[in-house]
């Protein structure tokens, strides 16, 4: 296992899920709920979010048995009640939205940083080969290809988060659009939400994230640059 990128991953995963769990208390906070801000979840202290066993040791764990392959990790969830907020259907689907739509953002942001960067410094890193052949100075290869898992996690993250599957962010988005009777059966599948995620990952998860390489590969032409940028 490479441990370098391994910790990249880690990384990535941390403030990808960080961030995914801030903007849920946010905007819960925004809409009238402040159950999140009472139990201190509005703020980036990762002590705060972090779950030792979903988003420490199980990653871990799943990197060391699949080899680096493959690893699944969750924050801890930050408490919403629809009591308090104005719109109790409408602003769950919106809390809801804002946690994958943050990952986005933060791919986004990682990947024109990275570019602004080359920018500035002249610099390029791209093989045709991919990011595992990558060449130049180190330190700057180093940083370059953090800040690639960082963008490559947060998309992953948003993506599998919008999975319409309890207690995901895509099923509230789904049940937003469900009339009355299929939203009530619809929500009885929460209690066999984690196993249906696990068989999902097992049996469709290559499918899953292979349909995503056409965004990885513009993230890494961004990030690393086809060519060097004359100033």
């Amino acid at each position: 296992m490479d441990w370098r990128r391994t910790t990249y991953f880690l990384i990535g995963l941390i403030i990808g899920a960080i961030f995914h769990e801030y903007m849920h208390g946010k905007i819960a906070d925004l809409r009238g709920d402040p159950t999140a801000r009472n139990a201190g979840r509005l703020t980036l202290n990762p002590i705060a979010h972090v779950d030792p066993i979903g988003t420490l040791l199980m990653p871990i764990l799943l990197l060391v048995l699949s080899g680096g392959r493959f690893a699944f990790a969750y924050a801890k969830p930050v408490p919403v009640n629809p009591f308090f907020l104005r719109k109790p259907r409408r602003d769950m689907m919106l809390i809801a939205l804002s946690g994958p739509l943050t990952n986005f953002a933060i791919a986004l942001f990682i990947s024109l940083l990275a570019l602004l960067l080359r920018v500035v410094f002249n610099l390029s890193f791209y093989a045709p080969q991919g990011v595992a052949n990558i060449s130049g100075s180190g330190g700057w290869v180093n940083l370059f290809e953090l800040l690639f898992y960082i963008a490559v996690i947060n998309v992953v993250l948003g993506f599998f988060n919008l999975i319409p599957v309890p207690p995901l962010d895509g099923s509230h988005v789904l049940s937003y659009f469900l009339p009355p009777d299929a939203r009530r059966a619809y929500n009885q599948i929460s209690r066999y939400g984690f196993l249906i995620i696990i068989l999902f990952i097992y049996l469709l998860g290559g499918v899953f994230f292979s349909w995503m390489n056409p965004i990885f590969s513009l993230i890494e032409r961004v990030i690393f640059g086809p060519v060097s940028f004359a100033l």
